[in-house]
C-alpha cells in the first residue's frame, strides 16, 4: 500500500498509518493523501484521476475552505475533529445507482458498530444519529460518450465536532461525540468505512444489488413527505423506492410517481 501525507498539522502519521494497516489487502484506501488544507477533496479527486490515480485512491483533508454537499450547499467541518474525504471510482454504468447506497451502508454501520447507538438513512445519501444529520454523502459522475469514465465518491462525518455550536445546523446536526461523549479515533473510523465500503463494492461489482438492505435502513418510507427539486414541489407519502433507489411517492389521488432527486422534509 501506499500513502502520501501532505502538510503538518492534519491528521497524525500514527492516525494514517493504523488506517493503512487495517486496509491491507483492500481495493479502497490502497493509495491515501492526507491535506492540512485544500478546497474541496471532490476537486482534487477530479484532478488526481487526471494525472492517472487508480481506482480506490482516497483523498482526506483536515480543512475544506470549499467543500460541498448536495446542491452545491458548503459543508461544514471542524478541523482536526471530523472526517472529510473523497473516493475514486470506477464501476460500470449500471452500478453507479449502488455507489450512494453501498456508501450510507459502510458509514451507517460503522458509526452504529463504534457508538453502540442505532442509525438510520434519510433518503437519498443522509445518515442520521438520534434523529440528527451525522454525515452527508455527494456522488458525482463523469460520462463520456454514455460510458462512465469514473465517479468521485465525498463523504463528510461529523466525529469529534460540536454541531450545536454552528447556528446553521444546530437544529439539525449532530456527531458521533455529542450523541456519546466521548471522542473517537478518526483514523479507526476511516478504516472501518473504507474496508466495508470495499467489501460491498466487490459484491456490487460481483452482481449483489444493495437495494433492499438500504432500503430496510430508510426513515424517510411510511411517511408522508414533501419532495422539492428546484422550483418543483410533490407530496405524497413515500411508499417505496425502485431498484435504483429512486423514491416511489403516493398522492393524495392515489397516483403514483417516481422522483429520482430532491430535497425531503417529513410532514408531520
Amino acid at each position: 500500500m501506499r500513502r502520501w501525507l501532505s502538510g503538518r498539522n492534519g491528521m497524525t502519521i500514527r492516525e494514517i498509518e493504523r488506517a493503512a494497516d487495517l486496509l491491507e489487502g483492500c481495493l479502497i484506501g490502497r493509495d491515501i493523501l492526507v491535506f492540512e488544507k485544500i478546497d474541496s477533496t471532490m476537486n482534487e479527486a477530479r484532478n488526481r484521476v487526471v494525472l492517472g490515480a487508480r481506482e480506490g485512491m482516497v483523498i482526506a483533508a483536515e480543512e475544506q475552505e470549499a467543500g460541498r454537499g448536495r446542491f452545491d450547499r458548503s459543508w461544514r467541518a471542524e478541523p482536526g475533529k471530523d472526517l472529510t474525504f473523497s473516493i475514486v471510482l470506477t464501476p460500470e454504468s449500471a452500478h453507479v445507482p449502488y455507489m450512494n447506497m453501498a456508501a450510507a451502508l459502510s458509514v451507517s454501520s460503522t458509526v452504529s458498530e463504534a457508538s453502540g447507538l442505532d442509525t438510520t438513512i434519510k433518503w437519498p445519501n443522509d445518515v442520521k444519529l438520534a434523529g440528527r444529520k451525522v454525515c452527508g454523502i455527494l456522488v458525482e459522475s463523469t460520462i463520456t460518450r454514455g460510458v462512465v469514465d469514473h465517479v468521485v465518491l465525498g463523504i463528510g462525518l461529523n466525529v469529534n465536532s460540536t454541531p450545536a455550536l454552528t447556528p446553521e445546523i444546530a437544529s439539525t446536526a449532530t456527531s458521533l461525540y455529542c450523541e456519546t461523549g466521548r471522542t473517537f479515533d478518526r483514523g479507526r473510523l476511516l478504516a472501518g468505512i473504507l474496508r466495508d465500503f470495499d467489501r460491498r463494492y466487490a459484491q456490487v461489482r460481483a452482481g449483489h444489488s444493495p437495494t433492499d438492505e438500504w432500503a430496510s435502513r430508510l426513515e424517510t418510507l411510511g411517511r408522508n413527505v414533501r419532495v422539492q427539486w428546484r422550483d418543483t414541489f410533490k407530496e405524497g407519502a413515500a411508499t417505496s423506492v425502485d431498484e435504483e433507489g429512486n423514491l416511489i411517492l403516493t398522492t393524495p389521488d392515489g397516483a403514483k410517481q417516481t422522483v429520482l432527486a430532491g430535497e425531503v422534509t417529513i410532514q408531520k
